[in-house]
């Protein structure tokens, strides 16, 4: 059976980083594994350097608006599966994408779900890059999870979303076996307090990520984040939280 990983938080707090570099560890080992970007805004792509053709989004397009109304649709979906999926050396990749014309994000959130159904029992290990916020929890995209990682940053509101999505997580019944906080961009000002409030909050914390200045400067220059080198401070706090979760 597959080990599931999903990585949240408010946006901003550095959650796609973090997902690229849970990966960047995974990678160098033996384990099959799939990296899906849940994020319409489809951001894990670039920090892993790979470039994406096809997208559940628009398979989306594709079941809602190329087939006769007889068709079976979630046949479709399964025969389209592999061909939407961007296959690397280390590792597979499957990207939500942003589905075209009005409208929610409804279908393409419910394809992306039944999409990971059918495939994830194929790879040892799987790592999400959800959206920001609460939605892909209360639409239940997101289930059964053997760890969640709540990133935040050094800011308040970061970790008052982090307390929404565990209690969330929590209301709904959503399987989750393990809930971690990460916290992120951590400074030498900030960091007792915010392990201070992380703690206050009830959070186990599974690491303390500084603020690192190659990162940034790779994320500015569009320079993929797996390319960081190995005494990256990022790299080193982020290889030892792989090591508390077990992966």
């Amino acid at each position: 059976m597959t080990t599931t990983i999903a990585i949240t938080g408010k946006g901003g707090t550095g959650k796609t980083a973090v997902t690229a570099l849970l990966i960047r560890h995974v990678m160098r080992g033996g384990s099959v594994l799939l990296a899906v970007d849940a994020d319409p805004d489809t951001n894990l792509p670039e920090a892993l350097g790979d470039t994406v053709s096809r997208t559940v989004g628009d398979i989306r397009e594709m079941v809602l608006e190329g087939l006769p109304p007889d068709a079976d649709k979630m046949l479709v979906l399964e025969s389209k599966i592999y061909e939407i999926l961007a296959e690397t050396p280390k590792y597979d990749l499957l990207v939500m994408g942003r589905p075209d014309g009005p409208g929610c994000y409804c279908y393409a959130n419910n394809l992306l779900r039944g999409i990971m159904d059918k495939i994830t029992k194929n790879y040892d290990l799987t790592i999400i890059d959800t959206a920001a916020g609460l939605e892909h929890l209360s639409r239940r995209i997101i289930r059964n999870l053997d760890i969640l990682l709540v990133v935040t940053d050094g800011s308040r509101k970061g970790l008052l979303t982090a307390e929404r999505i565990r209690d969330l997580a929590g209301e709904l019944d959503l399987g989750f076996k393990n809930i971690y906080i990460i916290l992120n961009k951590v400074t030498p000002e900030n960091r007792e307090s915010l392990q201070k409030y992380a703690s206050e909050l009830d959070f186990e914390i599974a690491g303390t990520i500084p603020f690192d200045s190659k990162l940034a400067d790779y994320d500015l220059d569009g320079i993929p984040l797996i390319d960081l080198p190995d005494d990256s401070e990022a790299v080193t706090e982020v290889e030892r939280i792989a090591e508390l979760i077990g992966i």
